[in-house]
């Protein structure tokens, strides 16, 4: 079970989002055990208070420069022994002494299709007004994982909406957080605990099965001197085989589970 530490410094509705989707089941193989925030009052730590979650609050106003604020984020983190930190309504950038020592390991929400308005100076409602400023036809929002430059990480998930004739700042706002970013934060958030998110070549790629589900079935295709029904198949049938048996699907409907399993996979002990 991974630990998530999730830094804010507002209202919290992405925390309370992620709350929900951790009680919910969505977020698997995944637990909030912090929330960092960089106001005292904030309202984020009432929920986290409210769902049983330990906070500490580390106030940005305490320090004179970025670099001692980060560091204390990073000793809050190690101490915390954080697998992953989401920045959730977070509004301090971060040096990179943070980002890196967790490389691929920070996530962020930016309000907006990602290259569209993003960058130093484009947050909160300042990124929707000068997206109707623009006259774009549709929006949305960005999960992606932090590096040294401002919104300029690998690519995890996009969501879009619609922009209607009428919208204001604040009306597309909150379209795209109800419709996109209150899903998709969490749906990345899991993918991340279920080690089912690649990095190559500084992109992230989001893997239809899990690192450990891949090694095994890589396994299955290569191991000599035993043999295997995988080697019958093509890659395509074998990916639907272990999406199958992950997800309790059968094709003919017969079989239970275990079965299932011992038939398609003798050799790899599950």
């Amino acid at each position: 079970m991974k630990k998530i530490c999730v830094l804010v410094s507002g209202g919290g509705t992405n925390l309370q989002a992620l709350i929900d989707a951790e009680k919910s089941g969505i977020i698997k193989n995944g637990k909030i055990t912090c929330v960092i925030s960089s106001k005292e009052g904030a309202y984020a730590l009432e929920r986290a208070k409210n769902a049983g979650i330990g906070t500490v609050v580390i106030p940005r106003k305490e320090y004179a420069d970025s670099r001692s604020y980060s560091e204390a984020i990073l000793a809050e983190l190690n101490r915390q022994g954080a697998d992953l930190v989401v920045l959730a309504g977070f509004m301090v950038i971060l040096d990179e002494c943070v980002t890196k020592a967790y490389p691929y390991r920070i996530i962020n929400v930016h309000p907006a299709l990602i290259p569209s308005f993003c960058g130093e100076g484009f947050y909160g409602l300042k990124v929707h007004e000068k997206a109707l400023e623009y006259g774009v036809k549709v929006s949305g929002a960005t999960i992606h994982f932090v590096n040294e430059k401002a919104d300029a990480g690998a690519i995890i998930l996009q969501g879009a909406v619609d922009v209607a004739n009428d919208e204001t700042p604040e009306s597309l706002q909150k379209k795209i957080m109800e419709n996109v970013e209150w899903k998709l934060l969490p749906k990345a958030v899991s993918l991340f605990c279920e080690d089912r998110i690649s990095i190559k070549d500084g992109k992230a790629y989001v893997d239809d099965l899990t690192q450990e589900e891949m090694r095994a079935y890589r396994g299955s295709l290569t191991e000599p001197g035993k043999p295997s029904p995988y080697r019958d198949r093509s890659v395509e049938e074998n990916l639907q085989l272990f999406q199958d048996m992950r997800d309790g699907k059968f094709a003919d409907g017969s079989k239970t589970l275990r079965a299932k399993i011992d038939m398609a996979s003798p050799n790899m002990n599950l």
